[in-house]
């Protein structure tokens, strides 16, 4: 027999092992980006100085404006180094993450614990008895308060010799105050590299086509040599005529190089008015919710999002992660967020949408909604007493999307708009919904963590809602009458330790997709008809410990 015949089984078993060895040490590669033009010199920098600091625990903090390239280089260096530490973790902060979720985070990454960390201080003991000294890797994206800062890392003396901690952040003051041992300033793509990343995301190909070259070098000097902006307009102008390039560059002319908001703004305002909207209600109330969902949602308020999104993602507004949830840059949400706010910006109530804490809430007490208000996000923590008239609402007669997280309504709910399409309402604090809620328009409802016992008092009928999420619920002893809700697709309800009754007509739901059941431990029984369901494709079962055995087959 053929010796290579053995030599190829070698090597495949090689890789085989290579493989699974990798799995158990969990060695996996962040993304970076699709085009590093100019990452590699940025990356080498950042790790001399890491090099240089090796002795002792290193604190490098990677500072520069938002699209300068700060979470790229750092998860770059993350890839090159993170098989030399005992543990590692990237954590990439948001302004809505608790402390404790930070925490719980980093135990869970570095020292893969599934322990529920109660309290602040209590997580600062963890980490600290965690690391024990150890040699770590930290990195913290986006970090702006301190706080952020010392509920993750409060000595040095926690980590191990060889340790290394990154942070990238806007603020180089709060850098300094945390006595980083090296400030890294990330800095503007240089000519050459500017024109092939713009050209990689414009045609495809490291240099500009011949009859675009001209056009293309001076797209490139509005952009500043920032790499969002050149990934940005490159995509934007991808597949282009040259008139479209020609009328860009005529408004970049009239625009100062530094202002970049004007210069994003370009591509807004080259979209038609229904991906306008769908672009600012992303940005404002639908960051990280599946691509699906929020279709679903935007299609039926007539904005056509099937066609909207794709197009948005081709114009590098929206990007969709690979658990096909949606995101925005910062710096395009912040766009997004401005161009709302320049509706109005004295008086909040006639904006189009209101997400900001202190609007919401002023808008709410001094009852200044008007009719332009077409979403409101009011996300209060879980301890807030903030009770609000229901009154407050009348004006709103175009509402359609409504978050109101731990908030309590007073009054007639009557006074809601009728045109609701989402409600997001994680704590609602009533025993059941107030039969004069109009949701008859309804298509999702997210009620999490609610106090409700049923859902409602007596049946209703919903003809379009598709979303039931009534997850740890802990007071619901059993599920609505499905026979008014045809359009149900997915319901949820994990976490309802009350639960004891799964209405029978459950078997009503023909176009039924999902059913989650999770832990919820007094149920101990199922109505047969379930099984009937020929559309469902998921009935989830786990943890319901009072099932008996035939049920859960």
């Amino acid at each position: 027999m053929n010796p290579s015949f053995f030599l190829w089984h070698d090597a495949e078993l090689v890789d085989i092992i290579v493989s699974r060895v990798k799995t158990l040490l969990d060695y996996k590669d962040l993304f970076i980006t699709e085009y590093p033009v100019g990452l590699e010199s940025r990356v080498e920098d950042v790790i001399k100085c890491i090099e240089n600091e090796s002795s002792k625990v290193c604190m490098i903090g990677i500072w520069g404006i938002g699209g300068s390239g700060k979470t790229t280089i750092a998860k770059a260096i993350y890839n090159r180094i993170y098989r030399q530490f005992i543990g590692k973790s990237f954590i990439e902060f948001n302004r809505y993450q608790g402390h404790v979720a930070l925490q719980q985070n980093l135990l869970s990454n570095v020292l893969k614990s599934k322990l529920k960390v109660a309290s602040v201080e209590i997580g600062r003991t963890m980490v600290q008895n965690g690391f024990s000294r150890k040699k770590f890797l930290l990195v913290l994206d986006d970090v702006n308060s301190s706080g952020q800062f010392e509920n993750l890392y409060g000595s040095y003396r926690w980590f191990g010799q060889g340790s290394v901690i990154i942070i990238t952040s806007r603020n180089v003051s709060l850098l300094n105050r945390l006595e980083v041992n090296y400030v890294y300033q990330t800095h503007p793509l240089n000519e050459n590299e500017s024109l092939e990343l713009f050209s990689w995301h414009a045609f495809k190909e490291a240099k500009p086509r011949k009859e675009w070259s001209l056009l293309a070098r001076n797209v490139v000097v509005y952009c500043g040599g920032l790499p969002l902006t050149l990934q940005f307009l490159g995509s934007y102008l991808y597949d282009r005529t040259i008139e479209v390039w020609e009328s860009v560059l005529l408004k970049l002319q009239r625009i100062p190089p530094d202002e970049l908001l004007s210069v994003l703004k370009i591509c807004f305002e080259d979209l038609r008015d229904t991906e306008k909207d769908i672009f600012l209600d992303v940005c404002c109330f639908f960051v990280g919710k599946e691509r699906d969902y929020v279709t679903e949602i935007l299609n039926d308020c007539g904005l056509h999002a099937d066609i909207g999104i794709t197009v948005l993602i081709q114009r590098g507004l929206i990007k969709v992660e690979r658990n096909n949830k949606l995101q925005v840059h910062p710096l395009l949400q912040h766009m997004g967020r401005e161009i709302i706010r320049q509706e109005c910006p004295e008086k909040p109530g006639k904006r189009s949408r209101l997400w900001f804490q202190d609007d919401v809430k002023d808008v709410l007490i001094h009852n200044t909604g008007t009719e332009a208000i077409k979403g409101l996000s009011l996300k209060l923590h879980s301890t807030s007493r903030d009770c609000f008239k229901a009154h407050s609402f009348k004006k709103m007669k175009r509402l359609r999307l409504l978050q109101l997280d731990h908030g309590q309504l007073s009054g007639d709910y009557g006074h809601i708009s009728e045109q609701l399409r989402c409600i997001c309402w994680r704590g609602f604090p009533y025993k059941h919904i107030p039969s004069n809620f109009h949701l008859q328009n309804v298509i999702a409802m997210d009620l999490k963590h609610s106090h409700l016992q049923l859902l409602w008092k007596q049946p209703q009928v919903l003809e379009r809602l598709k979303f039931l999420n009534l997850s740890h619920s802990k007071y619901l002893i059993q599920t609505p009458d499905f026979s008014g809700l045809p359009s149900l697709e997915q319901l949820i309800l994990k976490d309802c330790p009350s639960l004891l009754k799964v209405h029978q007509s459950i078997a009503d739901l023909s176009n039924i997709v999902l059913i989650n059941l999770k832990d919820c431990t007094s149920l101990s029984y199922l109505p047969r008809e379930i099984y009937k369901l020929t559309s469902l494709k998921t009935l989830i079962l786990s943890g319901c410990s009072k099932l008996r055995p035939l049920e859960k087959i």
